[in-house]
């Protein structure tokens, strides 16, 4: 086995999580002290999308659904504002907004999310010991839309690449432009 070491540049804080995404083999998420969650291509040193929430960020899952959605949670504390909240985004409605964020608790440190691989629900644990259930409504859970016009022979999965690809030449667009 050849091992090649890579490194890449944009995380200026400690980092807490580094998740892949569990559709697209390039893409993989990552989130830190420097309040932010970054979309990362292993190809590229730099992000390839950055989010700022504000607040030092726990935690990131992707989502089993959907390659373009992911959870972050922020994690500092009680005396701040947005600490205990779930934040969703689902890029391929909205590049630069989450589409939902949820308090979860008031007086804990949310330190870890995880979604259910079969059911809509999402977990959050905390530093109480706590573990919080969310259900996620239905506009939060879209997977795959097939049409007249999908072609049969490509499996959902691909069709999750395909997203996920469109996603990447519109950025790469934008930030050509």
């Amino acid at each position: 086995v050849d091992w090649k070491l890579l490194g890449w540049e944009g995380d200026h804080r400690a980092v807490y999580t580094v998740r892949w995404n569990p559709f697209h083999p390039r893409i993989f998420l990552s989130a830190s002290a420097d309040w932010t969650v970054k979309m990362w291509d292993h190809q590229v040193k730099l992000p390839v999308m950055s989010f700022d929430l504000g607040q030092a960020i726990g935690d990131v899952a992707w989502a089993p659904y959907s390659s373009t959605t992911f959870a972050a949670i922020t994690s500092d504390g009680p005396a701040a504002p947005t600490s205990g909240v779930v934040h969703i985004y689902d890029l391929s409605i909205n590049r630069n907004e989450r589409i939902c964020e949820q308090k979860v608790v008031k007086r804990a440190k949310l330190t870890h999310v995880a979604f259910n691989h079969n059911e809509p629900i999402l977990i959050v644990g905390d530093d109480r010991g706590g573990v919080n259930t969310l259900k996620l409504s239905p506009n939060l859970r879209v997977g795959v839309v097939r049409t007249e016009d999908s072609d049969p022979a490509i499996t959902d999965e691909d069709l999750q690449v395909q997203k996920m690809e469109h996603l990447l030449e519109m950025v790469t667009e934008t930030k050509e432009a």
